[in-house]
Protein backbone atom coordinates (compact mmCIF):
# COMPACT_ATOMS: atom_id res chain seq x y z
CA UNK A 1 0.00 0.00 0.00
CA UNK A 2 1.45 3.34 -0.70
CA UNK A 3 2.43 6.09 1.66
CA UNK A 4 0.99 9.65 1.99
CA UNK A 5 4.51 10.76 0.59
CA UNK A 6 4.28 8.47 -2.32
CA UNK A 7 0.67 9.61 -3.19
CA UNK A 8 1.31 12.92 -2.92
CA UNK A 9 4.91 12.39 -5.26
CA UNK A 10 2.70 10.45 -7.71
CA UNK A 11 -0.23 13.27 -8.11
CA UNK A 12 2.70 16.08 -8.71
CA UNK A 13 3.83 14.01 -11.89
CA UNK A 14 0.08 13.73 -12.56
CA UNK A 15 -0.20 17.60 -12.23
CA UNK A 16 3.46 16.68 -14.91
CA UNK A 17 5.64 18.36 -12.48
CA UNK A 18 9.17 17.56 -13.82
CA UNK A 19 11.41 18.53 -10.61
CA UNK A 20 11.17 19.89 -7.11
CA UNK A 21 13.77 22.02 -5.64
CA UNK A 22 14.65 21.64 -2.12
CA UNK A 23 16.57 21.41 1.20
CA UNK A 24 16.32 17.59 2.88
CA UNK A 25 15.62 17.81 6.19
CA UNK A 26 14.32 15.54 8.78
CA UNK A 27 10.45 16.19 8.92
CA UNK A 28 10.86 15.74 4.60
CA UNK A 29 12.83 12.31 5.00
CA UNK A 30 9.49 10.23 3.70
CA UNK A 31 8.65 12.50 0.93
CA UNK A 32 12.66 12.92 -0.25
CA UNK A 33 12.72 8.92 -0.43
CA UNK A 34 9.43 8.52 -2.63
CA UNK A 35 10.91 11.25 -4.85
CA UNK A 36 13.69 8.75 -5.12
CA UNK A 37 11.83 5.58 -6.02
CA UNK A 38 10.03 7.57 -8.42
CA UNK A 39 11.43 7.53 -12.05
CA UNK A 40 9.15 10.78 -13.03
CA UNK A 41 10.10 13.38 -11.52
CA UNK A 42 13.48 14.46 -10.07
CA UNK A 43 15.02 16.13 -6.97
CA UNK A 44 17.24 19.63 -7.12
CA UNK A 45 19.01 19.99 -4.11
CA UNK A 46 19.14 23.68 -4.44
CA UNK A 47 21.75 25.91 -1.62
CA UNK A 48 18.91 27.59 -0.25
CA UNK A 49 15.36 27.36 -0.10
CA UNK A 50 14.82 31.08 -1.43
CA UNK A 51 16.95 29.63 -4.52
CA UNK A 52 14.64 26.81 -4.92
CA UNK A 53 11.63 28.99 -4.50
CA UNK A 54 12.42 31.13 -7.45
CA UNK A 55 13.84 28.73 -9.41
CA UNK A 56 10.46 26.93 -9.40
CA UNK A 57 8.68 30.59 -10.23
CA UNK A 58 10.62 31.41 -12.62
CA UNK A 59 10.59 27.86 -14.37
CA UNK A 60 6.83 28.64 -14.23
CA UNK A 61 7.00 31.86 -16.00
CA UNK A 62 8.86 30.03 -18.89
CA UNK A 63 6.43 26.74 -19.26
CA UNK A 64 3.03 28.23 -17.98
CA UNK A 65 2.97 24.78 -16.23
CA UNK A 66 3.18 23.82 -12.64
CA UNK A 67 6.07 23.63 -10.52
CA UNK A 68 7.39 22.81 -7.22
CA UNK A 69 9.79 23.92 -4.38
CA UNK A 70 9.72 22.21 -0.63
CA UNK A 71 11.33 23.27 2.45
CA UNK A 72 11.49 21.42 5.60
CA UNK A 73 9.95 22.28 9.08
CA UNK A 74 10.63 26.09 11.01
CA UNK A 75 12.93 27.70 9.02
CA UNK A 76 13.71 26.17 5.89
CA UNK A 77 10.03 26.43 4.91
CA UNK A 78 9.98 30.00 5.87
CA UNK A 79 12.87 30.95 3.30
CA UNK A 80 10.49 29.87 -0.19
CA UNK A 81 8.32 32.99 0.61
CA UNK A 82 10.72 35.28 -0.84
CA UNK A 83 10.47 32.91 -4.28
CA UNK A 84 6.80 32.15 -4.04
CA UNK A 85 5.90 36.01 -3.49
CA UNK A 86 7.83 36.34 -6.91
CA UNK A 87 5.30 33.97 -8.59
CA UNK A 88 1.71 35.05 -6.89
CA UNK A 89 2.59 38.77 -7.61
CA UNK A 90 3.40 36.82 -11.55
CA UNK A 91 0.48 34.67 -11.56
CA UNK A 92 2.27 31.69 -12.14
CA UNK A 93 1.17 28.02 -10.79
CA UNK A 94 3.73 27.10 -8.24
CA UNK A 95 3.38 24.30 -5.38
CA UNK A 96 5.04 24.61 -2.48
CA UNK A 97 5.33 21.33 -0.09
CA UNK A 98 6.54 22.41 3.73
CA UNK A 99 7.79 19.65 6.38
CA UNK A 100 6.18 19.97 9.57
CA UNK A 101 6.82 18.61 13.35
CA UNK A 102 4.64 15.36 14.25
CA UNK A 103 1.01 15.68 15.01
CA UNK A 104 0.81 15.03 18.41
CA UNK A 105 3.40 18.04 19.02
CA UNK A 106 1.75 20.19 17.35
CA UNK A 107 0.72 23.53 19.91
CA UNK A 108 3.23 22.08 22.37
CA UNK A 109 6.29 25.03 21.37
CA UNK A 110 8.38 21.94 19.83
CA UNK A 111 11.58 23.00 18.30
CA UNK A 112 11.33 24.09 15.26
CA UNK A 113 7.34 24.38 15.41
CA UNK A 114 6.07 26.76 13.44
CA UNK A 115 2.00 27.48 12.41
CA UNK A 116 3.14 27.35 8.63
CA UNK A 117 -0.42 27.25 7.25
CA UNK A 118 -0.82 30.74 9.03
CA UNK A 119 2.38 31.78 7.43
CA UNK A 120 1.64 30.96 3.78
CA UNK A 121 -1.84 32.10 3.96
CA UNK A 122 -1.11 35.50 1.56
CA UNK A 123 0.88 34.01 -0.60
CA UNK A 124 -1.58 31.21 -1.41
CA UNK A 125 -4.53 30.61 -3.65
CA UNK A 126 -4.59 27.04 -1.23
CA UNK A 127 -3.71 26.08 1.88
CA UNK A 128 -3.98 23.18 3.58
CA UNK A 129 -2.84 20.42 5.81
CA UNK A 130 -2.88 16.79 5.52
CA UNK A 131 -4.00 15.09 8.89
CA UNK A 132 -5.74 12.94 7.46
CA UNK A 133 -3.72 10.12 5.21
CA UNK A 134 -7.28 8.67 3.54
CA UNK A 135 -7.38 12.37 2.50
CA UNK A 136 -4.06 13.47 1.88
CA UNK A 137 -4.69 12.30 -2.17
CA UNK A 138 -7.51 15.34 -2.61
CA UNK A 139 -6.03 17.81 -0.84
CA UNK A 140 -2.58 17.42 -2.99
CA UNK A 141 -4.67 16.83 -6.07
CA UNK A 142 -6.84 20.31 -4.60
CA UNK A 143 -3.80 21.91 -4.24
CA UNK A 144 -2.47 21.20 -8.10
CA UNK A 145 -6.00 21.88 -9.17
CA UNK A 146 -6.08 25.23 -7.85
CA UNK A 147 -2.31 26.22 -8.55
CA UNK A 148 -2.94 25.89 -12.22
CA UNK A 149 -6.65 27.59 -12.63
CA UNK A 150 -6.37 30.19 -10.28
CA UNK A 151 -2.70 31.00 -11.18
CA UNK A 152 -0.95 31.70 -8.44
CA UNK A 153 0.73 29.69 -5.09
CA UNK A 154 -0.95 26.28 -3.46
CA UNK A 155 0.74 25.57 -0.53
CA UNK A 156 0.22 22.02 1.62
CA UNK A 157 1.98 21.27 4.64
CA UNK A 158 3.32 17.92 5.81
CA UNK A 159 3.21 16.49 9.28
CA UNK A 160 6.12 14.10 9.00
CA UNK A 161 4.15 10.96 10.76
CA UNK A 162 1.28 11.65 8.57
CA UNK A 163 3.67 11.04 5.66
CA UNK A 164 4.48 7.89 6.58
CA UNK A 165 1.01 6.53 7.12
CA UNK A 166 -0.43 4.37 4.68
CA UNK A 167 -3.20 6.08 1.87
CA UNK A 168 -5.85 4.94 0.19
CA UNK A 169 -4.92 5.72 -3.70
CA UNK A 170 -8.05 7.44 -5.35
CA UNK A 171 -8.39 7.98 -9.16
CA UNK A 172 -8.60 11.90 -9.46
CA UNK A 173 -8.65 12.13 -12.96
CA UNK A 174 -8.45 16.21 -13.43
CA UNK A 175 -9.11 18.25 -16.46
CA UNK A 176 -7.96 22.03 -16.40
CA UNK A 177 -10.94 23.60 -18.17
CA UNK A 178 -10.35 27.22 -18.54
CA UNK A 179 -13.43 29.40 -19.30
CA UNK A 180 -13.78 30.07 -22.96
CA UNK A 181 -14.33 33.44 -22.82
CA UNK A 182 -15.97 35.11 -26.50
CA UNK A 183 -16.56 38.76 -25.94
CA UNK A 184 -18.26 40.93 -28.54
CA UNK A 185 -15.67 43.08 -30.36
CA UNK A 186 -17.56 45.72 -31.75
CA UNK A 187 -17.10 48.27 -29.18
CA UNK A 188 -12.87 47.65 -29.22
CA UNK A 189 -13.53 47.80 -33.80
CA UNK A 190 -15.39 51.23 -33.96
CA UNK A 191 -12.64 52.89 -31.53
CA UNK A 192 -9.69 51.31 -33.79
CA UNK A 193 -11.58 52.72 -36.35
CA UNK A 194 -11.99 56.42 -35.51
CA UNK A 195 -8.86 56.26 -33.98
CA UNK A 196 -6.25 58.34 -36.45
CA UNK A 197 -3.11 57.27 -34.08
CA UNK A 198 -3.65 54.21 -31.79
CA UNK A 199 -0.52 52.67 -30.13
CA UNK A 200 -1.06 48.95 -29.05
CA UNK A 201 0.90 48.18 -25.35
CA UNK A 202 1.78 44.43 -24.91
CA UNK A 203 2.47 42.38 -21.92
CA UNK A 204 3.24 39.10 -20.35
CA UNK A 205 -0.69 38.07 -21.30
CA UNK A 206 0.72 38.52 -24.83
CA UNK A 207 3.47 36.48 -25.13
CA UNK A 208 2.47 33.88 -26.91
CA UNK A 209 0.89 36.04 -30.04
CA UNK A 210 3.19 38.12 -31.60
CA UNK A 211 2.55 37.35 -35.01
CA UNK A 212 -0.60 38.23 -35.03
CA UNK A 213 0.21 41.90 -33.12
CA UNK A 214 2.68 42.59 -35.87
CA UNK A 215 -0.09 41.86 -38.22
CA UNK A 216 -2.81 43.88 -36.40
CA UNK A 217 0.08 47.03 -36.01
CA UNK A 218 0.75 46.82 -39.77
CA UNK A 219 -3.04 47.05 -40.21
CA UNK A 220 -3.97 49.85 -38.21
CA UNK A 221 -0.40 51.82 -38.22
CA UNK A 222 -0.14 51.32 -34.46
CA UNK A 223 3.31 51.69 -33.16
CA UNK A 224 4.05 48.59 -30.34
CA UNK A 225 5.58 49.64 -26.67
CA UNK A 226 5.89 47.03 -24.22
CA UNK A 227 5.56 46.32 -20.20
CA UNK A 228 8.66 45.46 -18.40
CA UNK A 229 7.28 41.28 -19.03
CA UNK A 230 6.43 42.10 -23.29
CA UNK A 231 10.32 42.58 -23.78
CA UNK A 232 10.90 40.02 -26.65
CA UNK A 233 7.48 39.17 -27.79
CA UNK A 234 8.05 41.08 -31.11
CA UNK A 235 11.88 41.68 -31.85
CA UNK A 236 13.20 45.37 -31.03
CA UNK A 237 14.22 45.82 -34.88
CA UNK A 238 10.98 45.59 -35.81
CA UNK A 239 10.92 49.58 -37.23
CA UNK A 240 7.34 49.13 -35.73
CA UNK A 241 8.50 48.53 -31.82
CA UNK A 242 9.53 51.43 -29.71
CA UNK A 243 11.01 50.01 -26.36
CA UNK A 244 9.76 50.06 -23.04
CA UNK A 245 7.67 52.72 -20.98
CA UNK A 246 8.21 54.34 -17.41
CA UNK A 247 11.60 54.73 -15.79
CA UNK A 248 13.11 51.86 -17.92
CA UNK A 249 11.94 52.68 -20.95
CA UNK A 250 12.46 55.10 -24.12
CA UNK A 251 12.13 58.31 -25.38
CA UNK A 252 10.16 57.61 -28.67
CA UNK A 253 8.03 55.61 -26.46
CA UNK A 254 7.42 58.11 -24.78
CA UNK A 255 6.55 60.42 -27.45
CA UNK A 256 4.01 58.13 -28.92
CA UNK A 257 2.88 58.18 -25.60
CA UNK A 258 2.02 61.60 -25.66
CA UNK A 259 0.76 61.84 -29.44
CA UNK A 260 -1.74 58.48 -29.53
CA UNK A 261 -5.68 59.00 -29.66
CA UNK A 262 -6.30 55.00 -28.17
CA UNK A 263 -4.33 52.81 -26.64
CA UNK A 264 -4.75 49.01 -27.12
CA UNK A 265 -3.55 46.85 -24.13
CA UNK A 266 -3.09 43.64 -24.63
CA UNK A 267 -2.07 41.28 -21.85
CA UNK A 268 -0.60 43.97 -19.37
CA UNK A 269 -1.88 45.53 -16.33
CA UNK A 270 0.42 48.39 -16.21
CA UNK A 271 1.19 50.20 -12.81
CA UNK A 272 2.96 53.29 -13.14
CA UNK A 273 -0.16 55.55 -14.56
CA UNK A 274 1.46 58.60 -14.23
CA UNK A 275 3.39 57.40 -17.78
CA UNK A 276 -0.11 56.58 -19.39
CA UNK A 277 -1.58 59.63 -21.36
CA UNK A 278 -5.38 60.19 -20.57
CA UNK A 279 -7.00 59.40 -23.82
CA UNK A 280 -9.77 56.31 -24.42
CA UNK A 281 -8.34 53.16 -24.46
CA UNK A 282 -9.08 49.25 -24.72
CA UNK A 283 -8.15 46.70 -22.36
CA UNK A 284 -7.96 42.72 -23.16
CA UNK A 285 -7.17 40.65 -20.87
CA UNK A 286 -8.46 37.12 -19.52
CA UNK A 287 -8.30 37.76 -16.21
CA UNK A 288 -11.31 39.72 -14.60
CA UNK A 289 -9.48 41.06 -11.64
CA UNK A 290 -6.83 42.80 -14.22
CA UNK A 291 -9.52 44.62 -16.43
CA UNK A 292 -10.01 48.25 -14.79
CA UNK A 293 -7.57 47.54 -12.13
CA UNK A 294 -5.59 50.18 -12.81
CA UNK A 295 -7.60 52.49 -15.22
CA UNK A 296 -10.99 52.32 -16.31
CA UNK A 297 -11.22 50.88 -19.76
CA UNK A 298 -13.68 52.56 -22.38
CA UNK A 299 -13.63 49.09 -23.79
CA UNK A 300 -13.02 45.78 -21.78
CA UNK A 301 -12.32 42.59 -23.41
CA UNK A 302 -12.19 39.53 -21.15
CA UNK A 303 -10.88 37.14 -23.47
CA UNK A 304 -6.97 35.75 -24.43
CA UNK A 305 -5.26 38.02 -26.89
CA UNK A 306 -5.14 35.28 -29.75
CA UNK A 307 -8.55 35.18 -29.23
CA UNK A 308 -9.31 39.14 -29.98
CA UNK A 309 -6.54 39.71 -32.41
CA UNK A 310 -8.12 36.39 -34.34
CA UNK A 311 -12.00 37.96 -34.09
CA UNK A 312 -11.34 41.73 -34.44
CA UNK A 313 -12.47 43.22 -37.61
CA UNK A 314 -11.18 46.59 -38.60
CA UNK A 315 -10.36 48.73 -41.46
CA UNK A 316 -6.57 49.36 -42.89
CA UNK A 317 -5.54 52.96 -42.24
CA UNK A 318 -3.45 54.57 -45.09
CA UNK A 319 -1.68 57.03 -43.12
CA UNK A 320 0.56 54.75 -40.70
CA UNK A 321 1.26 56.09 -36.88
CA UNK A 322 4.63 54.53 -36.51
CA UNK A 323 5.62 56.12 -39.74
CA UNK A 324 5.66 59.50 -37.99
CA UNK A 325 8.14 58.19 -35.19
CA UNK A 326 10.68 56.88 -37.32
CA UNK A 327 12.98 60.08 -36.57
CA UNK A 328 12.32 59.63 -33.27
CA UNK A 329 13.70 56.26 -33.10
CA UNK A 330 16.31 57.18 -35.23
CA UNK A 331 17.77 60.08 -32.99
CA UNK A 332 17.02 57.57 -30.10
CA UNK A 333 19.17 54.95 -31.55
CA UNK A 334 21.82 57.14 -32.20
CA UNK A 335 21.44 58.82 -28.74
CA UNK A 336 21.90 55.21 -27.72
CA UNK A 337 25.23 54.02 -29.50
CA UNK A 338 26.91 57.52 -28.75
CA UNK A 339 26.91 56.31 -25.01
CA UNK A 340 28.30 52.63 -25.54
CA UNK A 341 31.78 54.42 -25.98
CA UNK A 342 35.05 54.24 -24.42
CA UNK A 343 35.93 56.77 -21.13
CA UNK A 344 39.24 56.65 -20.12
CA UNK A 345 39.49 52.85 -20.51
CA UNK A 346 36.69 52.77 -17.99
CA UNK A 347 33.57 50.51 -18.72
CA UNK A 348 30.19 51.98 -18.78
CA UNK A 349 27.33 49.76 -18.18
CA UNK A 350 25.52 51.24 -22.01
CA UNK A 351 29.03 50.16 -23.49
CA UNK A 352 28.77 46.52 -21.91
CA UNK A 353 25.09 46.48 -22.85
CA UNK A 354 25.70 47.20 -26.14
CA UNK A 355 28.57 45.01 -26.65
CA UNK A 356 26.48 41.97 -25.09
CA UNK A 357 23.36 42.77 -27.13
CA UNK A 358 25.39 42.03 -30.63
CA UNK A 359 27.24 38.54 -28.86
CA UNK A 360 23.44 37.00 -27.89
CA UNK A 361 22.11 34.60 -30.18
CA UNK A 362 19.27 34.81 -31.67
CA UNK A 363 17.69 31.63 -29.88
CA UNK A 364 18.64 32.78 -26.26
CA UNK A 365 16.43 33.36 -23.51
CA UNK A 366 17.84 36.48 -21.29
CA UNK A 367 16.80 36.66 -17.22
CA UNK A 368 17.44 40.46 -16.10
CA UNK A 369 17.98 41.21 -12.14
CA UNK A 370 16.52 43.60 -10.11
CA UNK A 371 18.08 46.95 -9.88
CA UNK A 372 19.84 49.11 -12.62
CA UNK A 373 20.67 45.91 -14.54
CA UNK A 374 16.76 46.05 -15.06
CA UNK A 375 16.80 49.41 -17.16
CA UNK A 376 20.06 48.14 -18.84
CA UNK A 377 18.36 45.27 -20.04
CA UNK A 378 15.14 46.69 -21.00
CA UNK A 379 16.96 49.22 -22.60
CA UNK A 380 19.86 47.98 -24.19
CA UNK A 381 20.01 44.15 -25.06
CA UNK A 382 17.97 44.32 -28.62
CA UNK A 383 15.36 41.10 -28.79
CA UNK A 384 15.78 39.57 -31.85
CA UNK A 385 13.02 37.33 -32.98
CA UNK A 386 13.35 34.40 -30.93
CA UNK A 387 14.48 35.53 -27.89
CA UNK A 388 12.90 35.46 -24.67
CA UNK A 389 13.16 37.70 -21.23
CA UNK A 390 12.45 36.86 -18.09
CA UNK A 391 12.05 39.36 -14.80
CA UNK A 392 11.16 39.65 -11.12
CA UNK A 393 9.10 42.08 -12.49
CA UNK A 394 6.23 42.86 -10.00
CA UNK A 395 7.90 41.91 -6.74
CA UNK A 396 11.11 43.23 -7.80
CA UNK A 397 12.92 40.83 -5.43
CA UNK A 398 17.13 41.32 -6.02
CA UNK A 399 18.66 37.75 -6.00
CA UNK A 400 16.35 36.54 -8.67
CA UNK A 401 18.59 36.30 -11.64
CA UNK A 402 20.76 32.86 -11.14
CA UNK A 403 17.94 31.23 -9.55
CA UNK A 404 15.89 32.28 -12.43
CA UNK A 405 18.89 31.03 -14.88
CA UNK A 406 18.68 27.70 -12.95
CA UNK A 407 14.70 27.08 -13.11
CA UNK A 408 14.73 28.51 -17.04
CA UNK A 409 17.72 26.34 -18.29
CA UNK A 410 16.33 22.90 -16.98
CA UNK A 411 12.68 24.00 -18.68
CA UNK A 412 13.95 24.85 -21.76
CA UNK A 413 17.19 23.25 -22.51
CA UNK A 414 18.11 26.36 -24.04
CA UNK A 415 20.70 28.98 -23.85
CA UNK A 416 20.46 30.79 -21.02
CA UNK A 417 21.59 34.59 -19.78
CA UNK A 418 21.45 36.15 -16.66
CA UNK A 419 22.63 39.73 -16.42
CA UNK A 420 22.80 40.51 -12.73
CA UNK A 421 24.13 43.25 -10.63
CA UNK A 422 26.59 43.03 -7.99
CA UNK A 423 24.48 43.48 -5.15
CA UNK A 424 22.14 40.78 -6.92
CA UNK A 425 24.66 38.34 -7.27
CA UNK A 426 26.14 38.25 -3.91
CA UNK A 427 22.01 37.64 -2.02
CA UNK A 428 21.83 34.31 -4.14
CA UNK A 429 25.31 33.23 -5.30
CA UNK A 430 25.80 29.86 -3.79
CA UNK A 431 23.35 28.58 -5.84
CA UNK A 432 26.29 28.38 -8.51
CA UNK A 433 27.30 25.10 -6.52
CA UNK A 434 23.48 24.10 -7.37
CA UNK A 435 25.08 25.21 -11.11
CA UNK A 436 28.04 23.44 -10.93
CA UNK A 437 26.72 20.03 -9.73
CA UNK A 438 23.89 19.59 -12.47
CA UNK A 439 26.48 21.30 -14.59
CA UNK A 440 23.19 23.68 -15.84
CA UNK A 441 25.36 25.49 -19.09
CA UNK A 442 23.60 29.14 -18.03
CA UNK A 443 25.95 31.82 -18.48
CA UNK A 444 26.07 34.86 -15.67
CA UNK A 445 26.75 38.09 -16.59
CA UNK A 446 27.95 40.64 -13.57
CA UNK A 447 27.89 44.42 -13.77
CA UNK A 448 30.35 45.01 -10.88
CA UNK A 449 30.16 48.63 -10.04
CA UNK A 450 30.55 48.37 -6.19
CA UNK A 451 27.02 50.30 -5.42
CA UNK A 452 23.77 49.81 -5.25
CA UNK A 453 22.74 51.91 -7.97
CA UNK A 454 19.12 52.25 -8.18
CA UNK A 455 19.13 53.09 -4.24
CA UNK A 456 21.84 55.90 -5.09
CA UNK A 457 19.53 57.39 -6.90
CA UNK A 458 16.74 57.53 -5.29
CA UNK A 459 19.05 59.27 -2.66
CA UNK A 460 19.78 61.69 -4.53
CA UNK A 461 16.56 62.77 -5.89
CA UNK A 462 15.09 62.55 -2.58
CA UNK A 463 18.13 65.27 -1.66
CA UNK A 464 19.38 62.77 0.79
CA UNK A 465 23.28 62.27 0.68
CA UNK A 466 25.05 59.07 -0.86
CA UNK A 467 24.78 56.62 2.18
CA UNK A 468 25.12 52.89 3.40
CA UNK A 469 25.16 51.52 -0.65
CA UNK A 470 29.00 50.71 -1.40
CA UNK A 471 29.69 47.72 -1.75
CA UNK A 472 32.43 45.29 -0.88
CA UNK A 473 33.22 42.75 -3.53
CA UNK A 474 35.00 39.34 -3.84
CA UNK A 475 36.57 38.58 -7.07
CA UNK A 476 33.08 36.55 -8.41
CA UNK A 477 35.39 35.07 -11.24
CA UNK A 478 37.33 33.91 -8.62
CA UNK A 479 34.54 32.73 -5.95
CA UNK A 480 32.68 30.90 -9.56
CA UNK A 481 36.54 29.16 -10.51
CA UNK A 482 36.40 28.06 -6.78
CA UNK A 483 33.24 26.06 -7.40
CA UNK A 484 34.37 24.56 -10.46
CA UNK A 485 32.90 27.16 -13.29
CA UNK A 486 34.87 29.02 -15.54
CA UNK A 487 35.41 32.60 -14.66
CA UNK A 488 36.47 35.45 -16.58
CA UNK A 489 36.96 39.10 -15.21
CA UNK A 490 36.78 42.05 -16.93
CA UNK A 491 38.66 45.72 -15.38
CA UNK A 492 39.29 47.79 -17.99
CA UNK A 493 37.88 48.72 -21.68
CA UNK A 494 41.20 47.39 -23.32
CA UNK A 495 40.50 44.19 -23.06
CA UNK A 496 36.46 43.91 -22.98
CA UNK A 497 35.91 42.48 -27.03
CA UNK A 498 38.58 39.76 -26.38
CA UNK A 499 37.26 38.10 -23.06
CA UNK A 500 33.77 38.62 -24.04
CA UNK A 501 34.19 37.05 -27.09
CA UNK A 502 36.32 34.02 -25.08
CA UNK A 503 32.59 34.14 -22.27
CA UNK A 504 30.35 33.91 -25.10
CA UNK A 505 32.56 31.20 -27.27
CA UNK A 506 32.91 29.22 -23.76
CA UNK A 507 31.03 25.74 -23.78
CA UNK A 508 29.66 25.38 -20.42
CA UNK A 509 28.58 27.07 -17.25
CA UNK A 510 30.66 30.61 -17.11
CA UNK A 511 30.60 33.38 -14.90
CA UNK A 512 31.86 36.54 -16.34
CA UNK A 513 32.88 39.72 -13.66
CA UNK A 514 32.98 42.90 -15.15
CA UNK A 515 34.25 46.46 -13.05
CA UNK A 516 31.68 49.04 -14.43
CA UNK A 517 32.05 52.65 -13.63
CA UNK A 518 30.84 53.35 -10.34
CA UNK A 519 29.29 56.32 -10.51
CA UNK A 520 26.91 55.97 -13.69
CA UNK A 521 23.09 57.04 -13.54
CA UNK A 522 20.61 55.62 -15.51
CA UNK A 523 18.94 58.76 -16.39
CA UNK A 524 15.20 58.24 -17.53
CA UNK A 525 14.57 59.56 -21.07
CA UNK A 526 14.62 62.75 -21.86
CA UNK A 527 11.37 63.88 -21.91
CA UNK A 528 9.86 61.75 -18.99
CA UNK A 529 12.31 63.19 -16.29
CA UNK A 530 10.12 65.44 -14.69
CA UNK A 531 7.55 62.51 -14.34
CA UNK A 532 9.80 60.22 -13.15
CA UNK A 533 11.09 62.72 -10.79
CA UNK A 534 7.41 63.20 -9.33
CA UNK A 535 6.61 59.51 -9.72
CA UNK A 536 9.98 58.48 -7.16
CA UNK A 537 9.41 61.19 -5.25
CA UNK A 538 6.41 60.43 -4.58
CA UNK A 539 6.92 57.03 -4.28
CA UNK A 540 9.41 57.28 -1.52
CA UNK A 541 7.68 59.97 0.38
CA UNK A 542 4.85 57.27 0.93
CA UNK A 543 7.37 54.91 2.70
CA UNK A 544 9.32 57.96 4.53
CA UNK A 545 5.99 59.56 6.14
CA UNK A 546 3.62 58.30 8.33
CA UNK A 547 0.28 58.04 7.17
CA UNK A 548 -2.51 59.22 9.82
Amino acid sequence: MATVADVIVKTLVNFGVKRIYAIPGDSLNPIIDAIRRNRDIKYIQVRHEEGGALSASFESKYSGNLSACMGTSGPGSIHLLNGLYDAKMQHVPVIALTGQIETDLLYHDYFQEVDLVKLFDDVSVFNARITNPDNANYIIWRACREALIKKGVAHVDMPVDVLRMNSREIDLSYNIERPDYKPDLKGAEELINKSKRPLIFIGSGARDAGEKINKLAERIGAPIIYALNGKGIISDGDKKVLGGIGLLGTRPSIKAMSKTDLIIFLGTVFPYSAFINNVKNIQVNNNIEDLNKIMKADVSCLCDVSYFLDNLNVSEKSDKFYDEMDSEISKWKKDIESRAFKRDNIISAEALSYEISKRIEDDAIIVGDTGNVTLWVNRYINAKKNNKFFFSSWLGTMGAGIPGTIGISLASGRKVYGIIGDGSFAMTSMELITIKKYNIPVKLIIYDNHILGMIKLEEEIMGYPEYGVDLYNPDFARLAESVGIKGIRIENYNELNEKLDEFFNYDGPAVLDVITETNETPMPPKLEFRVAERYITSILREKLEPRE
